[in-house]
């Protein structure tokens, strides 16, 4: 018995699909770096004041660090009810929950109000946001690459992932226009509160968006052909955190190699270079905080270009000219920002996002490819927020304490390049993914991909 292909989406559905994964992803993005801006320019000052300005940071680095510990558990939670239930519901899911704790951050007492406790629940609701973003990635990127034609899947899923460059974005510069208007004592005393309430605003937009959206036809075809195999007794299914991790466990290494120099150079070239630039060469928070809104908006145009570019010469060559350039920009991207000039920030930062835009653009469909319907949740989530707890939670913290022990960027910038030498080695032991079926099944003797019987006929 075989089960009909998925049916293709009307034409408006695939641009609906789009702007709902982009909207959503934009927000929970806004919520998940308005935190990291907060926390290299003033969480040191209400959290930790009693500590060394540069220890300051490095501590509120630190509850940075706790969100990433938290998105592993996200993607386990998420991924398995992901592939169970489908993508739109815990889609949902995970956007109230990174509303709500931003929005509890922006009324949270500080030290001088509650002492210690303040930390405390400054982490908590950190993990809040780990655990709801380790969910939100994986599902946006498969709703759009499972409704979206073949030949052009990593043009349209680059969209989602621009949902990343546009909440930096807005979180950027919401922060820039708050520290142009108001005093240095005005901003530490309320005006940070400001941009993480707002979230509550924005999440009721995309709430309504993503309500709207139909289930991915892919996953709903794999749902009924395991419910048919299910009642002619053909074998019980096993859960898809199980699945993924016998059959597929070489795509999960390879995916999270590929992420450690997309997320180590991301998080250091928007994150950390906020507190280099102004303890290092003195720039004015404004000015920092400037050259990101700039590169951000150079990253959000290139994203869908090089996810095009991956549709027509495939995904590994163009993630592994991203990782190239990411660790040969190393170096040069030091030395332009040791300048100290504006321009010359402005150039460091927008070229290395850039060459992380060629890793991350085709990072969406490269991920969706490589695993089995059933599992593809539980699989891209896992590959990709495992790596982070290694990669981008970690990059702040390391280069801080790198800056702090040596006072030159030099093991900063062999850092990046050590991260981009592990991506290019993953990549280049990874399988060409562009013109694989979405629909397929793995083998159950090897756990290698084969054409599901729908996508069989179709040929």
């Amino acid at each position: 018995m075989t089960t009909p292909a998925p049916p293709s989406p009307t034409p408006n559905s695939l641009p609906k699909i789009v702007v709902a994964s982009l909207i959503g992803t934009t927000i929970e993005w806004y919520d998940f770096f308005l935190y990291g801006s907060a926390a290299a320019l003033v969480f040191n000052r209400l959290f930790f004041p009693d500590s060394d300005p540069l220890v300051g940071t490095l501590l509120s680095f630190l509850t940075y660090a706790v969100g990433f510990a938290a998105r592993p558990v996200g993607a386990l939670v998420f991924g398995h009810y992901g592939d169970r239930l489908g993508r739109k519901r815990l889609l949902v899911v995970s956007l109230l929950m990174m509303g709500s704790a931003t929005c509890a951050i922006g009324v949270l007492p500080t030290h001088s109000a509650v002492g210690s406790l303040a930390p405390v629940l400054l982490t908590v609701l950190r993990l809040v946001q780990g655990f709801a973003l380790g969910g939100e990635w994986g599902g946006a990127v498969l709703l759009v690459s499972e409704h979206g034609d073949a030949r052009r899947r990593g043009f349209w899923a680059a969209w989602p992932q621009t949902g990343a460059p546009a909440g930096q974005l807005l979180a950027t510069g919401v922060l820039s226009a708050l520290t142009a208007v108001l005093s240095d004592e005005a901003f530490v005393s309320w005006g940070w509160r400001v941009p993480f309430l707002l979230s509550g605003l924005l999440v009721m937009v995309g709430l309504w968006i993503r309500l709207s959206v139909d289930e991915s036809p892919v996953f709903k075809a794999a749902l009924a052909r395991a419910e048919s195999r299910k009642e002619t007794g053909e074998g019980a299914e096993r859960m898809p955190l199980v699945a993924v991790l016998r059959d597929q466990w070489r795509d999960i290494l390879i995916a999270m190699g590929a992420r450690m120099a997309e997320n180590i150079s991301y998080y250091v070239i928007t994150a950390f270079i906020l507190v280099y630039a102004t303890e290092q060469t003195h720039l004015s928070k404004q000015t920092a905080l400037n050259a990101v809104l700039i590169g951000s908006a150079v990253h959000f145009a290139v994203i869908p270009a090089w996810g095009a570019l991956s549709d027509r010469i495939g995904r590994r060559p163009v993630y592994l000219l991203g990782a190239a350039g990411v660790g040969a920009w190393a170096f040069p991207f030091f030395a332009l920002v040791d300048r100290g000039s504006f321009l010359s920030l402005v150039v460091a930062v927008t070229v290395g996002l850039v060459c992380h835009g060629a890793m991350y653009a085709p990072q969406a469909a490269f991920f969706s490819e490589m695993f089995a319907t059933r599992v593809r949740y539980s699989g891209a989530s896992i590959g990709a927020q495992f790596s982070s707890v290694a990669a981008g939670a970690p990059a702040p913290l390391i280069a801080t304490a790198l800056l702090a022990d040596y006072g030159s960027a030099t093991p900063i910038a062999l850092y990046v390049m050590a991260a981009a030498v592990l991506t290019l080695v993953a990549v280049g032991c990874a399988q060409e993914t562009r013109h694989r079926d979405l629909s397929y099944e793995p083998d159950e003797s090897t756990g290698r991909a084969q054409p599901s019987s729908a996508a069989a006929e179709r040929r």
